[in-house]
């Protein structure tokens, strides 16, 4: 169990701390709770746009990497749909820079057309380079709007065109960050070699006095249950042919969730997960087939994702899919195999908790969703899964009105 301590500044702010001394560093995480769903739909890769805008330099500090460096420290970020993602990690003795450097962009970025252009043109180039310029790199420009007709889950993370960041505006993207970017919308993890009383102080210092913000309310549509099968066929200049299925499955919170995920590990994680032994190994129907689900906050996605075998059709492929789906559809996991997925559960929970940053990301996310005690309870939700509810989740996900096609073909 990971002893977790709060502290919630009058500006909204929620931090959250554990102490490890086995290291002699400290991480601070910041998650901000906008992603790619809080934007228009006219104005989407802002979430990912600002994953490099806050790079670009702050509202005292031009340069954010060189003092980090200077002190021993390393950074990044990512972001997703749901939420973005900043951290850094430095030596104790010089965390100090590290709450200076992320209150002052959490505070106001340094907002000047060079900065914009510059990021602007990093992320055109990343756009082209990963979806236009790489093969299949259009899948998730694909799958999405099959699945998603009214709930911003229906463009990708990184937009969903390239003239939407192309023709961002500055006063769009001030907009964007101070409806966004705030104390009160955001969670601070500090794990490493620190105090709770010192975390405390240097907090109240550096990001006390930042002001709360009015945060945009999100108001998207939710999802309607799907009615008919969602399918598409496209050519492209690949190598191979791929097949690309999709269900519609619970949101984060379900309990079923921790099922969905469970059932993807059965399908596909090792040399002797299902769709590996029988449709690889034994019948080689396919070449190489992963399953996994979205992990998103509200309803996701369930996929799998494979490249038949020279000589097997798409039809084939797929027809193989569906009997192994059925399968768990009528047949109850075994206790040896079940018991296997969730021992695997356990220990990359136990293993991912011995590092101080993985705890830091992990502390922020739940915090952000709940509470970051929620992590301690996480092995017990996989563990009071029961092959009787993968049964019923099986029957109820994995039905062809439930279900999104994209047979990708090569020219």
């Amino acid at each position: 169990m990971l002893n977790i301590q709060r502290h919630i500044l009058s500006n909204g702010l929620r931090m959250v701390h554990h102490k490890d001394t086995t290291t002699r560093m400290v991480a601070l995480n910041i998650a901000y709770n906008v992603g790619a769903k809080d934007e228009h739909p006219d104005c989407t890769g802002f979430a990912h746009l600002f994953e490099h805008l806050m790079f670009g330099g702050s509202e005292n500090i031009p340069d954010y990497d060189t003092p980090l460096q200077l002190a021993g420290g390393e950074n990044n970020a990512w972001t997703n749909n749901d939420i973005t993602n900043y951290y850094l990690t430095v030596p104790s003795q010089n965390v100090e820079t590290g709450f200076w450097l992320e209150s002052d962009r959490m505070l106001g970025l340094r907002f000047d057309t060079r900065s914009l252009e510059v990021q602007r043109e990093v992320v055109t180039e990343e756009f082209k380079q990963r979806c236009l310029n790489q093969p299949y790199g259009d899948v998730g420009h694909l799958i999405r709007p099959l699945a998603y007709k009214v709930h911003p889950y229906r463009w990708p993370t990184i937009g969903k065109e390239l003239s939407h960041i192309a023709d961002a505006t500055m006063e769009q993207v001030k907009e964007f960050f101070y409806s966004h970017y705030a104390p009160n919308n955001a969670v601070l993890a500090i794990t490493g070699n620190i105090e709770f009383d010192e975390a405390v102080r240097l907090t109240e210092k550096w990001f006390g006095p930042i002001p709360s913000r009015k945060i945009s309310v999100r108001n998207y549509e939710q999802e309607l249950p799907q009615q008919q099968e969602q399918r598409l066929v496209v050519e492209r200049d690949v190598p191979l042919d791929t097949l690309y299925m999709a269900f519609h499955m619970c949101d984060r919170a379900n309990l079923d969730y921790y099922a969905y995920d469970i059932l993807s590990d059965i399908l596909s994680n090792g040399a002797s997960s299902r769709l590996n032994q029988r449709l690889v190994q034994d019948r080689q129907v396919f070449s190489s087939i992963d399953a996994y689900i979205s992990g998103s906050v509200d309803a996701g996605l369930f996929h799998i994702a494979g490249k038949p075998a020279m000589g097997i059709s798409l039809d084939e492929a797929e027809a193989a899919v569906t009997e192994e789906l059925h399968r768990l559809q009528t047949e109850l996991v075994g206790e040896e195999e079940l018991e296997k997925v969730k021992n695997k559960f356990e220990s990359t929970q136990i293993f991912g908790n011995i590092n101080y940053l993985a705890v830091a990301t992990n502390l922020a996310w739940f915090e952000l969703h709940g509470k970051a005690e929620d992590i301690n309870f996480e092995v017990g939700k996989y563990r009071a899964v029961s092959a009787q509810q993968l049964q019923q989740v099986a029957c109820k996900a994995f039905t062809s009105q439930n279900r999104v096609v994209l047979h990708y073909k090569k020219k």
